[in-house]
């Protein structure tokens, strides 16, 4: 079945990206605007959500429908208060700081995972020169929550570079990472590591390997477990695309996105069957399924 993609709003002009369901309307970023845009689909409009949001890239609600955050310009990963606030969880890992914050996962003991590449110029001008990258490594992270109220962060991944999007297995068994290099020299792959009981994790596996080409930017889950991806690109390979791969890497099916690096995805509406898909350019696109997603919020 193909899929037919509905230009729903954008382009933006500068990167959108972190698309959440809140249960009535899509919640997404507009990167470079630092905002937070909210599309309701009973009127077809975007309004601004939230502002000053420092370069926020990825998003995701907890099972409270409490919506956190990757601040990239501001190195910090925060959650968003009802007062408008917002709490930071984090913005540093053995006294440096964090590089670029760029996507998160809430696992079912309510602790946040993210990634943490250094994307020139994701964050903002301070981030076009790689000099302000304190930290020699890209990693993926598990903040615990204390009882005190405060986190405590705990590097996962010691084998990535250029993290980007990390999802959860239906059983929280498996954590899924993006490895998504941009450098010829660095890798782009689909990996799934195993979570262990203490929280780190085992050894790798090597679900899908894109090659030369644009890997896995951001990605969800349906209900039979299979992931769908935003990968691709038009300078080459398959070109830009949705993936559904299987948990074991299969790749199920693969549909044509009509503009050029879409960035990331979630099912929303009614059944959670309409997949929203955000873009390097700044499109919202809205495109009707035969899956239905698995979403931490709503349930």
């Amino acid at each position: 079945m193909s899929w037919h993609f509905e230009h729903v709003d954008g382009p933006y002009g500068n990167v959108t990206e972190g698309p959440a369901w809140d249960g009535g309307g899509l919640l997404f970023t507009s990167i470079q605007q630092s905002r937070i845009m909210r599309y309701d689909p009973t009127t077809g409009k975007s309004t601004v959500y939230r502002e000053d949001t420092n370069y926020a890239n990825g998003l995701m609600l907890d099972p409270d429908g409490v919506l956190y955050a990757c601040e990239g310009g501001a190195r910090r990963v925060v959650r968003y208060e009802s007062d408008g606030s917002a709490t930071s969880l984090t913005d540093g890992f053995e006294g440096k700081r964090l590089n670029i914050p760029n996507d998160l996962a809430i696992d079912l003991q309510g602790r946040v995972w993210f990634t943490d590449p250094y994307y020139e110029g994701s964050g903002g001008d301070w981030t076009e020169d790689v000099a302000n990258k304190d930290l020699d490594h890209d990693s993926v992270y598990r903040l615990d929550p204390q009882a005190d109220g405060s986190w405590s962060i705990n590097r996962v991944t010691f084998d990535t570079t250029r993290p980007n999007g990390l999802l959860f297995s239906l059983d929280h068994s498996i954590l899924y990472v993006a490895q998504s290099g941009r450098l010829e020299s660095e890798l782009r792959q689909l990996r799934a590591y195993p979570v262990m009981e203490d929280g780190s994790l085992g050894e790798m596996e090597v679900l899908h390997d894109f090659g030369a080409h644009r890997g896995i930017d951001g990605m969800c889950l349906d209900t039979e477990g299979n992931l769908i991806a935003t990968a691709g690109w038009a300078q080459g390979g398959p070109g830009p695309s949705i993936y559904a791969f299987s948990p074991s890497g299969e790749v199920l099916e693969r549909h044509d996105v009509p503009v050029d690096r879409p960035t990331n995805c979630t099912f929303a509406e009614e059944g959670l069957s309409v997949l929203y898909v955000t873009t390097i350019e700044g499109y919202l696109f809205r495109v009707e399924t035969e899956r239905q997603g698995r979403l931490l919020y709503p349930a």
